[in-house]
């Protein structure tokens, strides 16, 4: 409701005038005490009646009639004055309330609301129940761009209104525990930020899969079926995150990555030819973290360049421990996304357009799913999608506008410093801290905000607290409110589902508010709109097909890698560069696991080989393994003579007779010591 609304409204609230004598109208206590920020009333509930205490509650806004102004006042304790009830009595009882700001008549002849307070509450000062306009008036943003998003707790016939703008630009954040409605809250705040800024483009980071389902047709669902994020966008330790299977890297492998991929990427743009070409690009600006296409069979090849090179003896362990890795993340099916045959070419224009919307299309949504990625480079996925939304901002002169909203954002940015990745936190940090600057928002959401880090908590200047049951979670939000609200949070425990407080830029004074319920086909929900209907059943669902998927057997497309890789062997000195076995070895393990996939497609399924319900015990099959050895090895002796003593052999030094019998395996073990036989 804007000021001249507001005006209009003012002969309506002229009906509610308070008779200052008259009980049973608007009348509730007096002013007993008073402090720069908080005040207490004094009320009596005549004949134990509880008319005049219904109209009390912890929450609720009053009013305190100073002047010709009226300070507004949030109710935040209340308690007779016995801490008992008498029935048919006159209970006294007290509140305590915070003092909010007050409204007043401003020069041009309009009633407004401020937060400040320059006639404080004198004893005796007259306590009433607020007027529907002054609560308008109290919440009302003073700005025409704003939205509405539910209602007051307090009055449902006013709107919750925010301004959008405002809460974009410095940024916002949800927090709640589990169920009480975030994801509800989020969908809703997206569509209305969506319709207020043509230019926004929304980045969804979904480990759950269950906003695709809230936004049908304005989003796009991308997941690892359809996800092509080449590795070469990655920069270095984004990808030793993936290389190194998301372990602290090797400084020594780390160091000849750093030395190696620029050499790629030169040999990928052909600048390695001849000498004048070479000192040229040695000149250039290309590094390990430029975004510039490099195939993997060079920076494979230049790795058994080094090896096969007689200088750096040393270094070799290194470079045969990093080539295997390399190869490794290559042929994991679980990093097809980045490995495939669609990564290999300059593919950056159509990654951009497809993961944040540009052009749009008609939808402004990207919801990235991340329930399929690997744990292992889930941060280095995020990592490379926060810096590049940023940096689409920064370049693009306020042309797009982005929206980067991490939901469970405690898994990214936590509160140890010793904890996650160091670059994910950085591109987020940075969005935080510089986003408002070039046009990027940062959307939090996050059920442990204690667990968050402080710093990014505090860039958010617009929060949407919902029920929060941990004590050291509230304690964060009470940090954050400003102080002259910080009572705001005294109930935060025992909301409802639905409901939030909020406070910040996009909202005149905090306010306590229900979010609109949203149709019921655009609810989040797990998987989105992937969750097929099907009649499958446990009886009659193939195992098969779920071990396979478990397993990612289908495996990547790798072929193009290889005959590069080949190629590239093929045309370098065979002397100066030795070729060994790994690769012969993996080609052949690739060979062998597709013969077996097809073996076991053929054979007819099987119930008895389902695992038992007790576990495989590795240690009690090794010793069952060398017992039966000696048993089966002991020799027989020979019942008929139980006490006769074989003779012992005589000793000789000369070469081993064929026809002389090689003694038992247990024979064997006794000579030996007992560590040598137990696996270490």
């Amino acid at each position: 409701m804007l000021n001249n609304e507001l005006h209009s409204s003012i002969s309506a609230g002229e009906q509610e005038r308070r008779d200052t004598l008259k009980r049973g109208n608007r009348f509730l206590g007096r002013v007993v005490a008073c402090s720069g920020s908080r005040a207490t009333i004094a009320a009596i509930a005549e004949n134990g009646e509880t008319s005049l205490t219904e109209l009390w509650s912890v929450g609720r806004l009053i009013s305190i009639t100073v002047g010709e102004n009226r300070v507004v006042a949030l109710v935040y304790s209340m308690q007779t004055a016995t801490n008992e009830w008498g029935e048919e009595l006159d209970n006294t009882f007290r509140i305590e309330v915070e003092l909010m700001g007050e409204v007043h008549v401003s020069p041009n002849g309009r009633e407004e609301f401020s937060a400040g307070i320059t006639q404080y509450p004198y004893l005796g000062a007259i306590a009433h129940r607020i007027r529907s306009a002054d609560l308008a008036r109290i919440y009302d943003t003073g700005k025409e761009d704003t939205c509405v998003i539910g209602k007051l707790t307090q009055d449902e016939s006013l709107d919750a209104a925010i301004h959008v703008p405002s809460m974009l630009s410095k940024h916002f954040a949800i927090v709640g525990t589990t169920g009480v409605g975030k994801s509800t809250a989020v969908s809703l705040l997206l569509h209305k930020a969506i319709a207020s800024d043509p230019k926004l483009r929304v980045l969804i980071l979904d480990p759950h899969n269950e906003f695709a389902a809230a936004f049908p047709d304005i989003a796009v669902v991308i997941d690892t079926d359809n996800l092509d994020l080449p590795f070469w966008l990655m920069k270095l330790e984004e990808f030793a995150e993936v290389v190194f299977r998301g372990r602290p890297p090797v400084p020594e492998e780390l160091d000849i990555l750093r030395d190696v991929i620029p050499e790629a990427k030169r040999a990928f743009k052909g600048s390695a030819d001849s000498g004048l070409a070479r000192r040229t690009s040695e000149k250039s600006s290309i590094t390990a973290d430029t975004p510039v296409p490099y195939r993997m069979a060079d920076l494979l090849a230049m790795i058994d360049e080094r090896i096969g090179r007689l200088e750096g003896r040393n270094d070799k362990p290194h470079l045969r421990s990093l080539k295997v890795k390399v190869i490794g993340a290559i042929n994991d099916p679980r990093y097809n996304f980045m490995f495939s045959s669609n990564t290999i070419t300059d593919t950056i224009l159509e990654t951009i357009a497809k993961i944040f919307r540009i052009p749009g299309e008609g939808r402004p949504i990207t919801t990235f799913q991340l329930a399929g990625i690997p744990s292992e480079v889930v941060n280095s996925v995020a990592s490379v999608l926060c810096r590049m939304a940023f940096e689409i901002a920064l370049w693009s002169n306020g042309g797009v506008h982005m929206l980067v909203v991490c939901e469970e954002a405690h898994r990214y940015v936590p509160a140890d410093a010793s904890l996650g990745f160091i670059p994910t936190r950085q591109a987020i940090a940075r969005i935080a801290k510089e986003g408002r600057k070039y046009g990027v928002s940062l959307g939090i959401i996050t059920q442990r905000p204690g667990e968050l880090d402080p710093t990014i908590l505090s860039q958010c200047s617009t929060v949407f607290a919902m029920r929060l049951s941990n004590d050291r979670d509230q304690e964060i939000i009470r940090s954050a409110i400003p102080n002259s609200s910080i009572s705001t949070t005294s109930f935060i425990s025992s909301i409802g589902n639905g409901e939030a407080i909020a406070f910040g830029e996009a909202v005149a004074v905090p306010m306590r508010m229900r979010f609109t319920r949203i149709e019921e086909k655009n609810l989040p929900k797990a998987n989105g709109i992937g969750v097929k209907i099907t009649d499958e059943t446990p009886d009659t669902v193939d195992l098969r097909n779920v071990v396979s998927r478990m397993r990612a057997m289908s495996g990547p497309d790798i072929s193009s890698f290889q005959n590069a890789y080949t190629a590239s062997i093929g045309e370098q000195d065979q002397d100066a560069v030795p070729v060994d076995d790994d690769l012969r070895d993996i080609r052949a393990f690739n060979a062998d696991l597709a013969a077996d996939q097809e073996a076991a497609a053929s054979q007819p399924y099987n119930p008895a080989m389902l695992p038992r319900n007790e576990p495989p015990n590795p240690q009690l099959e090794r010793f069952n393994q060398i017992r039966s050895q000696l048993l089966s090895d002991e020799p027989a002796t020979p019942r008929s003579d139980p006490y006769r003593t074989p003779p012992r052999p005589t000793p000789s030094f000369a070469q081993p007779n064929p026809d002389t019998p090689r003694p038992s395996l247990r024979e064997s073990l006794l000579k030996k010591p007992l560590s040598s036989i137990i696996r270490k």
